[in-house]
């Protein structure tokens, strides 16, 4: 992946409990390091995420998620978490995750997803919203591609 094409990052230090027994990050902790950087990238672009949100104004399930492990780390490890959307379509959108360690640059893990946008009294896929589509399309710039659909009548 390119880390010129990425708007967001985070910082995650690796902490004692994420360890396995060889010493190295266990591989499930990478999806929650990804985790952290989908969410902060979400508060950065001004969504607000909390219980109400989510099950009132718009519901985001994961439906693919796929992790590629390039590199381990340690304990205290300071982490450099990119994050961005890459596209969004009519109901669903990508995004892109990359670890850097901090202070080596080399790349730990990649990551690609699918998030389907529900709505929260069905549970269905629907369509997403105009303002979700414009605040992607001012923080990606040219770097997404924003699909602008023909809302049904």
């Amino acid at each position: 992946m390119d880390l010129s094409i990425f708007t967001h990052k985070t910082e995650v230090r690796v902490r004692n409990y994420e360890i396995d027994w060889q010493g190295i990050v266990h591989n499930a902790v990478y999806s929650l390091y990804f985790e952290v950087g989908r969410v902060e990238y979400f508060k950065n672009l001004g969504i607000q995420l909390n219980h109400n949100s989510i099950q009132n104004e718009f519901r985001l399930v994961l439906v693919t998620n796929n992790l590629t492990y390039k590199s381990a780390v340690h304990f205290d490890d300071l982490l450099d978490v990119y994050t961005r959307i890459s596209y969004v379509k009519n109901t669903s959108f990508g995004m892109e995750g990359l670890i850097i360690e901090s202070q080596t640059g080399k790349v730990v893990a990649e990551n690609t997803n699918v998030h389907v946008w529900l709505d929260p009294r069905t549970d269905r896929p629907t369509f997403i919203n105009g303002q979700f589509r414009k605040l992607v399309e001012k923080f990606e710039g040219s770097n997404a591609q924003i699909h602008w659909p023909t809302y049904p009548s």
